[in-house]
């Protein structure tokens, strides 16, 4: 098995059975799964490999090609070779295709190139993924504290990381606890289910308790305006659409660094110039909804049927200003403040997003309608 995959493997185990293997394999093999299961789970050291083609600096490429090809059949790959020196410190790659194409006598230091893209052994998994990602790499070297090289991780590894943490957001989105493979959904108890899923469902409840104490404090221009119930659930699905779309946004651009949170206020004025336009085009549209869900109720409104409408219309607006910045702004300060920003801008924005919604369509209809 692939030296990262047996460690794996083993690490699944019970322990007295994990021992039972350990003591039948040979000493170096024995060492390197040990080696290997030593570093800290979500480390670049938890999910590299220890298989990949090393040479030195002053082998002539005849002589590389050969170690290669006497050394391939125990690696993961050989497309990337990596040049160290005596203590095993990097000093530079190449491929087997320059050492192919290369005049058989020439070093391998004229043919290799320096390793710009290397990772620590204890960075982040997520990150030497993206890495990977960003370079278009095959693997990347993996570094200890005094520049050795002690690693790959490949790129079918940074896959996997890279499927997982999506899911891990997936279900932090939705606010469920707990594990995250995809792969253990039938393999879950019903009660561990439950487990991951209360926690959350029981705190929005609770959170949700506010709305009804908003709804009971305007209890009176609800009995005077009537219709004004009919508008309820599309300004809240509005405001929850508008918050979600920004902070999928917002979720995806911090996971790709392409934003960080000291970029706070450049994505604040954005998001306010998207949302004011947005705001403007629903808030319009809502006018003509307002006659058409209305139709001959608008006859008998206690007040002028166009500023009834306006008030729908200039409360859909001020609702998708709002939940567009809060969808923007709890993704950025959860990170900030060091949380997930998953956990956060998932359903705790629309929890708080339905609140909001609330305040400003009563207080909205309280003014212009002078109740």
């Amino acid at each position: 098995m692939p030296h990262d995959d047996r460690v794996d493997f083993l690490e699944a185990l019970p322990k007295k059975q994990k021992a039972q293997i350990l003591r039948i394999l040979a000493q170096n093999e024995r060492d390197d799964i040990l080696r290997l299961a030593s570093y800290e789970e979500g480390t670049a050291g938890a999910i590299m490999t220890s298989e990949y083609a090393v040479v030195t600096p002053d082998l002539s490429v005849k002589d590389a090609l050969a170690k290669v090809r006497y050394e391939a059949p125990d690696k993961e790959t050989i497309y990337y070779v990596y040049v160290v020196d005596a203590e095993r410190r990097l000093a530079g790659i190449t491929t087997l295709k320059d050492l192919v194409l290369a005049l058989p006598k020439r070093p391998v230091r004229d043919v290799m190139w320096d390793a710009t893209v290397t990772v620590q052994v204890d960075e982040d998994q997520e990150e030497v993924a993206q890495k990977i990602e960003k370079y278009d790499l095959i693997a990347v070297p993996v570094l200890d504290g005094a520049g050795r090289l002690v690693g790959i991780v490949t790129h079918d590894d940074a896959l996997d990381v890279l499927v997982e943490e999506v899911n891990e957001d997936a279900d932090l989105f939705v606010g469920i606890a707990g594990d995250h493979d995809v792969n253990r959904y039938l393999r879950t108890g019903p009660i561990d289910h439950f487990r991951k899923r209360i926690g959350w469902l029981v705190g929005l409840l609770l959170l949700g308790l506010a709305s009804g104490f908003v709804m009971r404090q305007f209890a009176g221009l609800l009995d005077h305006f009537v219709i004004l119930t009919l508008f309820m659930p599309m300004i809240a699905a509005t405001g929850g659409n508008a918050g979600g779309q920004s902070t999928s946004v917002i979720l995806r651009a911090l996971s790709t660094k392409e934003i960080r949170p000291r970029d706070f206020g450049r994505v604040f004025l954005k998001e306010l110039r998207v949302a004011l336009l947005l705001g403007l085009v629903l808030g319009t549209v809502a006018v003509g909804n307002f006659f058409i869900v209305a139709g001959s109720a608008a006859e008998h409104v206690q007040a002028s049927v166009p500023l009834v409408a306006a008030c729908v219309a200039i409360a859909l607006c001020l609702q998708v200003v709002t939940s567009t910045l809060i969808g923007a702004s709890f993704p950025i300060l959860a990170t900030r403040l060091g949380f997930d920003a998953a956990v956060v801008a998932g359903p705790a924005i629309t929890t708080f997003v339905d609140i909001t919604g609330l305040l400003i369509y009563f207080n909205v209809a309280r003014t212009l309608l002078g109740i």
